[in-house]
């Protein structure tokens, strides 16, 4: 199953400077797994474990076919062959 993941610029170290990259998984927590094997480190970069229990970091947002995966399911969130993930760092600040 092949799923494009779309890497923010803030991430690429980790994927030796792609902006796309390819990975597998039925749910977006497999394909982080898929992902972190393939780039080490960047699983940490995107879910925080907290007594036990992983959640995506809170300033970390991740786009399944242009859904936010907070409204459909999360990490348990399904995927399948063809699907796009972006994911995107949140922005804030201002004057």
């Amino acid at each position: 199953m092949a799923i494009e993941v779309r890497i923010p610029t803030i991430l690429r170290t980790y994927t030796d400077g792609a902006k796309s990259v390819e990975a597998s998984g039925a749910t977006l927590t497999a394909l982080i797994d898929d992902l972190d094997g393939n780039h080490p480190g960047i699983k940490d970069r995107l879910v925080d474990t907290k007594d036990g229990t992983a959640d995506l970091r809170r300033f970390v947002n991740v786009y399944v076919n242009d859904e936010d995966v907070r409204f459909i399911g999360g990490l348990d969130a399904e995927l399948s062959d063809g699907d796009q993930v972006v994911v995107l760092p949140a922005v804030a600040g201002g004057a």
